[in-house]
This record gives structure tokens, C-alpha cells and sequence, in this order.
């Protein structure tokens, strides 16, 4: 782990716990019934002072009958604001818009019909399971996370000897491509400030939600090769561990010694990264609207993605796993 990555895990720990000490009446609300959980650099270790906090709320029950009623949703929601504002955490984006509640059989329920992305059940699960951190209600979140993966788990008794989970795969891809897509609209007409927050977002996306969605089929991948099978226990063990956490376990499997050269220049690229993002929004903004600085930059993204790939080449190997990821 390089020196800046272990700094921020560890002041990310402290203003977790600091943050969860502000939370006990909302920690109360949402008792054994539901969680809330972080997601975006606080739950993946790595927040720096300019990090903003996003979290999803979610509980028992059905969306007809929650277990955390709807008055005590906007008692949590309260307790979340002043918390953060109490600590200078910037405030939720959109105006706390992206602030709700949802149940765990809407996660699940949703699970492949055309309401999942209208109703934002497809974020809320996919990042649950890709890079999210229990802040509240942790044994509810434990509970929930099992119940999530079941779903995408449904047929493994079945196949308990050759699982390979090309259902969660698929939806983690299609959210990849979903943030590529919603980042190349065309903005010619747009003035100069807004394509550079454009373009700084497009740089985040190739470093930081790249790896959220990667280093789980990374993990998922590595799996399948060793086992020719993925249970679900592995996808909670995959969960437990943050994006950059899954290349530092890669890198100690032996059976994967041929990826370790290119996953130690991944963790090193991303540290890069951090640091290069270690600024606030109108300064990074500023770096964006030079054209020289904007090119060397994209050009190093470009090299973070041919990394990725690197490393999903030598551990999936061609199995037919690897084959169903790139085809």
C-alpha cells in the first residue's frame, strides 16, 4: 500500500466514526430494520477534505409497508444533514434529491425489469455491492447485502460446481457503460467552464468508477479461474473489501503472480490520481480549461484503463468466464 492511500484510509476511518458518534438518535431510528450506507470515496477509504458524503437508505419491508416508516425516513434524513453540516461535510448533491429510502425487496424486485434505472434501485444496488460501507444499521446492511446477492445468486444450487455469476457481471458492466454514456453527451455549444467540468468528470469516471466496477469482476474473475465456480460467500468476501483492497489481494495470490507487475502500477497510477484530485472544484476546473494539462491527463487515464485490461487478461486467462466479460 503506497503512503498516501494508507493516510487516507485512516483520516477516512476517523471522520467515519466521528460522523457515526453525531448519527445515535438516527443509529436508533433505524434500530435492526434498515442501514444506511456510504458509497463514493468515504466507503472506498480514500475521501480527501474536498469529499462530499453519498449515502442510500435502506430497510425491511416492501414499499407499501416499510419496516422504517415514512416519518421516521425524514427523522434519519434530518439527523444525516446536520450531522454533516455540523462537521463541514459539503452538502448532499442536488439538494439531498438523491436522499431516499428504499426497501430491500424493491433492490431485488427490480432486478431486471425496465423500472430498475427509472427508480434509481439499480445505483442504490449496484453500488451496495460494489464499493459501499455500512454507516448505520450495520447488521441490517449485513442481512440486506445477503439478501441482494441471493437474488443474482438464484440459480447456484444448481450449478454449485460451475456458477459463474454472468448476471451480476452483466449489470456491473451495463452500469460502466451507463457512466460512459451519460459523460460523452455533446457539449459544443456549452461554454468553455462547463466542457471543463465536463472533462474533470470524465477523468474521475476513468479512474474511480472504473475501478469500483473492474476490480469486482477483477475479483469475481480470480475467483471463477481458481474455483471454476463463484459462491456467495465469495461475492460477500468480494464486497468486504474496498476497490483498491481487491488489487492488494489480488497481488498476494500467488496463482496470479503474472498480473503483479501491472496491479502494483495500477495502485500506483490511482495514488497518482488522488493526488492530482487533491484540490477543489474550481481548481481542478482551472487545470481542465488548458488544453496542454487536459491532454497529458486524459493521456494518463487512457494508460489506467490499458492496466485494467492488462490485468483482466493474465487472470482470466481465456476461461469462459474472461470470454463472457470481453464478448
Amino acid at each position: 500500500m503506497g503512503e498516501l492511500l494508507e493516510q487516507r484510509r485512516t483520516k477516512t476511518a476517523e471522520r467515519i466514526k466521528e460522523l457515526q458518534s453525531k448519527l445515535t438518535d438516527a443509529e436508533n431510528l433505524c434500530a435492526d430494520k434498515a442501514c444506511v450506507y456510504a458509497t463514493g470515496s468515504f466507503a472506498r477509504g480514500e475521501a480527501s477534505q474536498y469529499s462530499d458524503l453519498d449515502v442510500f437508505i435502506v430497510g425491511e419491508g416492501t414499499r407499501e409497508k416499510p419496516a422504517l416508516d415514512p416519518l421516521d425516513q425524514i427523522l434519519v434524513k434530518a439527523d444525516l444533514i446536520d450531522a454533516i453540516r455540523e462537521l463541514k461535510i459539503p452538502d448532499f448533491s442536488g439538494g439531498g434529491e438523491y436522499l431516499t429510502h428504499h426497501t430491500v425487496s424493491e433492490l431485488k424486485g427490480s432486478l431486471g425489469t425496465p423500472e430498475d434505472d427509472a427508480s434509481n434501485t439499480f445505483t442504490a444496488r449496484l453500488l451496495l455491492l460494489l464499493e459501499s460501507s455500512p454507516l448505520l444499521g450495520e447488521p441490517a446492511y449485513r442481512r440486506i447485502t445477503k439478501e441482494v446477492i441471493s437474488a443474482y445468486w438464484r440459480d447456484f444450487e444448481d450449478h454449485k460446481h460451475d456458477f459463474m455469476p454472468a448476471f451480476l457481471a452483466n449489470d456491473i458492466l451495463r452500469m460502466w457503460r451507463t457512466f460512459c454514456v451519460n459523460y460523452e453527451a455533446r457539449t459544443e455549444t456549452d461554454p468553455p467552464e462547463k466542457k471543463a467540468k465536463r472533462k474533470l468528470k470524465n477523468y474521475k469516471l476513468k479512474h474511480s468508477r472504473l475501478l469500483t466496477c473492474y476490480s469486482g469482476l477483477l475479483y469475481l474473475l480470480a475467483v471463477f479461474s481458481r474455483n471454476k465456480t463463484v459462491s456467495p460467500n465469495d461475492a460477500v468476501n468480494m464486497i468486504m473489501l474496498t476497490p483498491t483492497a481487491r488489487l492488494e489481494w489480488l497481488a498476494t495470490q500467488s496463482d496470479f503472480a503474472a498480473a503483479r507487475p501491472s496491479i502494483a502500477k495500477l495502485l500506483n497510477g490511482y495514488e497518482e490520481f488522488m493526488q492530482r484530485t487533491d484540490e477543489s472544484e474550481a481548481q481542478l476546473v482551472e487545470q481542465f480549461l488548458n488544453k496542454v494539462q487536459t491532454s497529458e491527463l486524459f493521456k494518463s487515464a487512457s494508460q489506467f484503463g490499458n492496466l485494467v485490461f492488462e490485468v483482466l487478461d493474465k487472470i482470466g486467462n481465456k476461461n469462459a468466464f474472461h470470454r463472457l466479460l470481453v464478448v
